[in-house]
């Protein structure tokens, strides 16, 4: 796949089938619209081409900005296209004076004489331009001006799916990562930092890598305890993962721990991916480390046992 930071370094394309979204998560309703993207560029020998925005535009134009909670990150977004098959990604740098770029300069200047589109595949209801004012209406109205083709995925395809990224993150605030996983079409994952915590799980028997996500604005789910895979230097390792405030020794504040099983190895320094693949509990406070410990043996036990029942 051909990666492109700006559309400086892209070279315009004789055929180019073109779509354009934030497409955070990269679930399965956004797959729909890559697939028929690829299905056409194969029937008329021409080259898939993605165009996403970064950083996200809410980033940059919403109040709220420092609230955002994002599914993916930039380099998530660029592995999960590369997987997908996509030939060409233009990852265009999202500005104040970008988001007063008018829908028809932006199909001129950039679809039409940047990126040389000859088809473009829009999800059902996409808007573009200053003020989401372009629509598949307007697209559809001027396209033979513009000299090119527009399809838009149908709203009962869309619908069917029934996805959005709003669905997704409400799914994973509320620990339900079963239903994140069907939507997304894959197991949600972060990678961080592995830090030095308070070394408080290898005194009682359950050592943990204590993870330091690399973006603020990464989604972290639900406090609970949750069956992982963890993945590090290429290696999956099976585990269970904590996320929260430590409430039965007095923590102050929210941490992501991960217990991996037959795993011995000083990671301190080093990323560790971690796919979170079901919900075991809620996270609650313990009368002692005692009886906190006799809860972590249940946990691991139905871990186990998880991973047993998917064989």
């Amino acid at each position: 796949m051909n990666i492109y930071h700006s559309l400086d370094s892209f070279h315009r394309l004789e055929c180019a089938v073109v779509t354009s979204g934030t497409f955070d998560g990269l679930h399965i309703g956004h797959k729909k619209i890559l697939s028929r993207l690829k299905e056409i560029s194969n029937q008329c020998d021409g080259e898939s081409t993605v165009l996403t925005f970064w950083p996200h535009p809410r980033m940059v134009v919403s109040e709220d900005s420092q609230d955002l909670q994002l599914l993916s990150t930039i380099d998530e977004k660029i592995e999960l296209f590369s997987q997908m098959g996509i030939q060409h990604l233009a990852i265009i740098p999202f500005t104040r004076a970008f988001s007063e770029l008018s829908s028809d300069d932006f199909i001129r200047q950039i679809l039409v004489d940047k990126i040389g589109t000859k088809k473009l595949v829009i999800g059902y209801d996409h808007r573009f331009g200053r003020n989401r004012e372009g629509s598949f209406d307007f697209l559809q109205k001027n396209a033979s001006t513009y000299g090119f083709e527009v399809e838009e995925i149908p709203r009962q395809d869309i619908e069917d799916l029934a996805i959005s990224s709003s669905r997704i993150r409400h799914s994973l605030l509320s620990g339900n990562v079963d239903e994140a996983k069907y939507l997304l079409g894959r197991p949600y994952s972060f990678t961080g930092l592995v830090v030095k915590g308070k070394q408080l799980g290898r005194t009682i028997g359950f050592p943990t890598a204590n993870i330091q996500l690399h973006e603020s604005y990464k989604l972290i789910p639900a406090n609970g305890v949750y069956v992982i895979k963890a993945y590090y230097n290429g290696t999956a390792y099976q585990g269970m993962l904590n996320i929260g405030v430590r409430p039965t020794v007095d923590g102050s504040y929210r941490t992501i721990e991960a217990n991996l099983f037959d795993f011995d190895k000083e990671i301190y320094g080093e990323d560790l991916t971690v796919e979170l693949l079901h919900y075991l509990r809620p996270e609650q406070k313990f009368i002692g480390l005692d009886a906190l410990i006799e809860q972590i043996k249940i946990d691991k036990e139905n871990a186990i046992a998880f991973f047993r029942d998917q064989k």
